[in-house]
């Protein structure tokens, strides 16, 4: 699934969660579009270090690239709990 479609479907989710409150989905929505925006940078970064590598460069900027990927994927599977979490709350 698609980072676009992820925000999507998660928004939709939270718009037919009736049990959120709306401090709750403000929080959740506010962390999956900062997720939104680190995968930009983490994938950014990333096209930076194949595109020197490539061309046969050197990339010293890789371990703090890779940092910054570690990153977005940390923030995106808490982003990705949450909504799991609160959906599984609902069905139980």
């Amino acid at each position: 699934m698609s980072v676009a479609g992820f925000l999507a479907h998660s928004a939709l989710a939270a718009a037919r969660d009736q049990s959120r409150t709306a401090a709750t989905e403000r929080d959740v929505l506010t962390e999956l579009f900062a997720m939104r925006r680190q995968l930009g940078w983490a994938g950014s970064n990333l096209n930076q270090v194949a595109k020197a590598l490539n061309s046969g460069g050197d990339a010293p900027y890789l371990k703090e690239a890779l940092a910054d990927i570690h990153r977005a994927a940390h923030a995106a599977k808490k982003a990705v709990d949450r909504v799991t979490n609160r959906q599984e709350g609902k069905a139980a």
